[in-house]
Parts: C-alpha cells; sequence; structure tokens
C-alpha cells in the first residue's frame, strides 16, 4: 500500500489558498495538503519532528515572518530537505524574483492567474505533472553516491 503524499502550500492569502483547494478538490488530487500560512509556519512544519516530507513545495514569495525566498534558501540548505521539489507560485511578475528563485534552487516558476478557470486549469496540470509525471529523488536522498549539488549545503 502506498504511503499518502503530502504537499505544503504555504499561502498567506486566505483567498488563493481556497482556489488551490478548490483546484486540488476539481482535479482530483490523490495527496494531504498541508498549509502554512507563513514562512515560519512552512519551516516549522518541514523541519518537524515526525513530518514527512513533501512530494513538492508551493511556495508563496511575499510572505509574513520569513521570506518565501530564505524558506527556499533553507529548503536547499538542509539535506533533508534538498532535493525537495519547490515550485513558486506567486503574484510577483519581477524579473528578480525570478533570477532568485531560480538562482537559489527553486524547480519552477509560476506566476498565480488572477482568472479563476485559467488558475484551476493551471495548478491542476502543475500537480499532476509533479505527483504523476515527474520521477521523484529516491527517499534516501543519498544523490546516487555522487557529490551533492553546490546548492544542496549540508
Amino acid at each position: 500500500m502506498m504511503a499518502t503524499r503530502t504537499i505544503l502550500l504555504v499561502e498567506d492569502n486566505s483567498a488563493d489558498e481556497a482556489f488551490a483547494m478548490r483546484a486540488f478538490n476539481k482535479h482530483h488530487v490523490d495527496a494531504e495538503v498541508i498549509v502554512a500560512r507563513d514562512g515560519k509556519e512552512a519551516i516549522d512544519w518541514l523541519f518537524g519532528e515526525g513530518n514527512p516530507l513533501p512530494a513538492f513545495v508551493l511556495l508563496d514569495l511575499k510572505l509574513p515572518k520569513i521570506s518565501g525566498l530564505e524558506v527556499l534558501k533553507q529548503i536547499r540548505a538542509s539535506k533533508r530537505t534538498a532535493l525537495v521539489p519547490v515550485i513558486i507560485l506567486t503574484t510577483s511578475m519581477q524579473d528578480a524574483d525570478l533570477r532568485a528563485s531560480y538562482a537559489l534552487g527553486g524547480n519552477s516558476f509560476v506566476v498565480k492567474s488572477l482568472d479563476m478557470e485559467r488558475f484551476t486549469l493551471e495548478l491542476g496540470a502543475l500537480t499532476r505533472f509533479w505527483l504523476d509525471i515527474n520521477r521523484a529523488a529516491d527517499g534516501d536522498y543519498t544523490y546516487g553516491g555522487a557529490s551533492p549539488p553546490a546548492w544542496a549545503g549540508s
């Protein structure tokens, strides 16, 4: 029996959280969705004892307490979380945010659509890709015996 997969949604905007949850329901996403409403909650959950690693993280950039970019830095700095896919899901269209996200090891940068129908379709496609199509790193995160990438930290 396959263990329940987890998605960590890091989102401080309650309307965007509700849109995301509707999209997951509409597309029958087979995963538990954990919601962190600020950067500190995200870090606390990711590094909390007994919490499973998520299949992927949907990370907003403009967060209270700890910014999304700082959350991404901490994810990549830990050997435990270094290979967890992190998808930036933001309203930011700033080139500096896009470049910083990729420089820090983000896997995707997606600008949230303001159109609910389009947002739902895009989030459904994104989720299908990361849960069903993408081949995730194996659970032991040993990098197949190779040296970890520079951004992976220790």
